[in-house]
Order: structure tokens, then sequence, then C-alpha cells
């Protein structure tokens, strides 16, 4: 299991270290902030002044390494806009995400997991299309037409919930539906496929051949076993929930770290940029890399494979 977690903990280095290179050369490659940042009149001299402080008149390479090694010692640069440290900007907007996307999550748990159930128990019944129905509506919508129709109806029309901002706990209620809602409808019909493949194993027909209560075969039996692929489902969702609430956050005017990097993106502001892509990747990572934890502790033979392989380590 040691060999299997470590396998695991170096892929997820590699992978942190290939998203962090692939943003740092890409935005480099597409132009020179400094035509941005600064206005057309600028004197050559001042702009060449703001080049070299920024480190741009160096060569891509060595910039690149200067980075990684600025990185390794927790230094994420400054911003170009504000002269402040980048990540503390990134600091200040990451709760507010985190506010966001947990409770979307937590709704949508509470939402799409009992659906998904319900419409596998009562398979091919009025209640599983129905379910299924509103789960394809769910996570069909695209999820800026959806944060739309939602501020039209109840911020326009019914005045009854604000459209942006985040003074207020009402303020989270929009953003949080409109997050919710699609991954609600994706873990529905997820749900339902996999308590369906459990129901249909043996063991589920030996327990109820033994007569154990009906309740007592979906708790106690079948819902554990189905827990285990939704694991693996809520750990790839963890990037949809990151990739969605940059849209939410837009619509809403939701200060979190969505917001931020679409803000620094219009401007440029490469430190920024590449702060938050690094804690977005590293978020992610994290998150996969504690499902495979789960899992084992769940499934204790799963550490007995690597790499794929199907064979013992």
């Amino acid at each position: 299991m040691l060999q299997f977690l470590a396998f695991r903990a170096a892929r997820a280095f590699v992978t942190v270290l290939i998203c962090v290179s692939a943003v740092f050369i890409a935005l480099r490659l597409a132009g020179d902030p400094a035509d941005i940042m600064l206005s057309i009149d600028t004197p050559p001299d001042v702009r060449s002044y703001y080049r070299e402080l920024w480190g741009l008149d160096r060569p891509l390479i060595e910039q690149y390494l200067r980075y990684l090694a600025a990185v390794a010692r927790g230094d994420f640069g400054l911003s170009f806009g504000d002269d402040r440290p980048a990540f503390e900007a990134v600091r200040e907007a990451l709760p507010k995400t985190v506010l966001l996307g947990g409770s979307a999550l937590l709704l949508a748990l509470l939402i799409g997991l009992p659906l998904g159930v319900l419409a596998a128990l009562r398979h091919n019944s009025a209640i599983d299309r129905l379910a299924m129905a509103s789960a394809v509506f769910g996570y069909a919508i695209p999820i800026f037409f959806l944060g739309i129709l939602l501020i039209l109806l109840f911020a326009l029309k019914l005045r009854v919930l604000p459209s942006a901002g985040s003074e207020t706990a009402w303020h989270l209620v929009l953003p949080v539906v409109t997050l919710a809602l699609p991954l609600a409808g994706r873990l529905a019909r997820f749900a339902r496929t996999s308590t369906l493949e459990v129901l249909g194993k043996p063991f589920i027909r030996a327990a109820r051949g033994r007569g154990v209560m009906p309740l007592a075969v979906i708790l106690r039996h079948a819902l554990p076993n189905a827990a285990v692929p939704l694991l693996m489902f809520l750990g790839i969702e963890i990037g949809g929930i990151l990739a969605g609430s940059a849209v939410v956050e837009t619509i809403f005017a939701w200060p979190g770290i969505g917001r931020l990097l679409v803000d620094s993106v219009s401007t440029r502001d490469l430190a920024v940029v590449q702060a938050v892509i690094l804690t977005v990747t590293v978020i992610m990572v994290a998150a996969n890399l504690l499902v495979d934890i789960l899992h084992i502790l769940i499934d204790p033979r799963l550490g007995g494979f690597a790499r794929g392989s199907g064979r013992p380590a």
C-alpha cells in the first residue's frame, strides 16, 4: 500500500509541475504584459524599467527556472497591478470560493444522492423517468444561462434575493443554487447507475434470500458498496466546481478566486494568474489523492495494485 501511495503522490507532483509549466509558458508566449499594463505613450526607458523590474527582459528559460526556484521558496512574485504579493490576493479570495464550492457540493449531495437512489429503487417506473428527466435538465442547461435566469426571476422579478455581492448570507443563495443544480443532475445519474449495478450483485440477492429486511439490504449492503465509485466521481467533480465557480463568481460579482482569475487574465497580471492556477491545481490534485486514500481505506485490496497493471505490488 505504501508503494501505491508513493506512486500516486509522485504522479500528483508531476501533474502540478506540468500544469504550472504549461500556464507559465502559454502566458508569456501570448504577448508582452507590459503592452497591456502600460499605456501606448509610455516612454521607452520607462517601459524598459518595468520590463526589467518584472523580469520580462530575461530569456524565457531563465524566467521559468527563476520562477520555479521562487515557488520552491514560497515566493509567488508580486502583482503587476498593485505591487503586493500575488499569493496575498489568492489568500483573500480563496475562503469565498471554498464557502461557495463547499455549500454547492453539500446542496448537490442533498439533492442528487436521494434522487439517484430513489430512481434506482424504482427502476423503470414513472418516478425513475421523472427523476432522470429532472437530472438531465439540471446538468444540460448552461451554467451561465441558469445564473442569468435565476437573477431575472428572483432578483429582478420577485425581488427576494440580491443579485450580486457577498455582504450577507442571502447573497450566497443564488450562486450556490446556480453551481449546485448541474452537479446535482450529474450526481443523480451517477448514483442511479452505481446503485443499480450494486443491486444486481449476487450478495444482494443472497441477503434478500436470507430474509434480511429490504431497508437493511439497502442501508447496510447496497449503499456502502455504491459509495465507492461515488467517491471517485466526487473527486473528479472538484475540478468541475472550481471551473464553474469562475463563471458563477463573475455573474454574481462574488469575490472568489474564479473572479480573481478572470480579472487577472484580462489585465495580464501574470504573477496573480500563476498563483491562482497553482492553487487550483494543488486543490484538484490533493482532492484526487485524498479520494485514492479513501478508496484504499474502504477497500484495502486496491493498495495491492500499482500503476493500473492489475498485478499485486
